[in-house]
């Protein structure tokens, strides 16, 4: 799939970030929210931003497997973070490499907020995506 990155020079540039992605393809994937829950609802890692985060990753990435698309397919994503805090980013932060087998998210159009609560009372994270492929 065809994917330009875009990061205007009078912008700030991140390594695993871009301002703008084009992409083209046949089809796009939409992935909802993805929180903490096992496949029985049952909400992993309670109270702990680095469990639950690496949960959502792996959810996420079964999310888009199940809609035939790869973590390199992703152009959007969308991370929640309930009460961000510097120690909550970097928990975020080192579960993510974790989740993902070592490696980092790959660049896309990313944005993450802080919010003072998500759709379950003990959730701490949760991370939608929208992908792009052939």
């Amino acid at each position: 799939m065809p994917k330009q990155h875009i990061n205007p020079d009078t912008l700030m540039k991140m390594p695993s970030y871009s301002q703008v992605v084009v992409a083209s393809g046949s089809r796009t994937v939409y992935v909802a929210g993805q929180g903490a829950f096992d496949n029985q609802m049952r909400l992993v890692g309670e109270g702990d931003y680095y469990a639950q985060t690496v949960k959502a990753f792996q959810n996420l990435v079964t999310a888009l497997e199940a809609g035939g698309a790869k973590l390199s397919d992703v152009v959007s994503s969308v991370m929640y973070v309930k009460h961000l805090t510097p120690e909550a980013l970097e928990q975020f932060s080192r579960a993510t490499s974790v989740a993902l087998g070592g490696k980092a998210f790959p660049p896309n159009a990313s944005t993450m907020v802080g919010v003072q609560a998500l759709g379950h009372p003990d959730m701490l994270v949760e991370i939608s995506a929208v992908a792009v492929i052939d």
